[in-house]
């Protein structure tokens, strides 16, 4: 029961993120057409994810991010109610992207007169996500890993992390995240504008 609890609210994201994608390419005056040439995202897929017929992956979502200057969080965020200053772990919005084994949870949502937000990230054994860019150059991160183990590449180096451990970085251009295994990584996440 729990499980269908859970995949309900996952389905009502996708429902309104489909629609806020649709709402912002309307608010640029763009066609499929010119969205797909500014995101290199093919026009089909771009079509299915604002019809809810497919669940945007975080590379997508992160491609559409960088083409409407936004972090995944404030997209996120977007299709939430107003924001609250207080959010009770049962109440804080989770996206799976479960083709890449990648679930994420807006802890502190974006709020506008703030840079920072907290994200919790879980990375199945195995799972292994690529950025082409970041949502907004120069973005600032400190990943610390609260379980398991983390591959991350960032301007071309490569930095393992274990528990514990926690990287701070400005994110230029394309970044990977890949989980080692043997376990799922869990890590806090925090994102500053900058």
């Amino acid at each position: 029961m729990k499980h269908d609890m859970v995949r309900s609210e996952l389905d009502s994201v996708d429902l309104r993120l489909a629609a806020r994608l649709s709402a912002l390419r309307a608010e640029h005056g763009w066609s499929l057409g010119e969205l797909a040439e500014r995101s290199g995202v093919s026009k089909s897929t771009l079509s299915r994810a604002e019809r809810a017929e497919i669940s945007p992956t975080a590379s997508l979502l992160n491609r559409l991010c960088g083409v409407y200057g936004r972090t995944m969080s404030q997209l996120l965020s977007e299709v939430e109610a107003e924001p609250a200053p207080l959010v009770r772990g049962a109440e804080q919005t989770v996206w799976e992207d479960a083709a890449s084994g990648f679930v994420r949870r807006s802890v502190s949502p974006p709020h506008p007169g703030l840079r920072a937000e907290l994200v919790e990230g879980r990375l199945a054994a195995g799972a292994d996500i690529s950025y082409d860019r970041p949502p907004v150059p120069g973005l600032e991160q400190h990943i610390w890993v609260l379980a398991g183990a983390l591959d991350i590449t960032a301007q071309g180096v490569d930095h393992h992390l274990d528990t514990g451990d926690c990287l701070r970085l400005r994110i230029w251009g394309p970044t990977r995240f890949r989980c080692p295994g043997p376990d799922a990584a869990r890590y806090a996440l925090v994102v500053v504008l900058p």
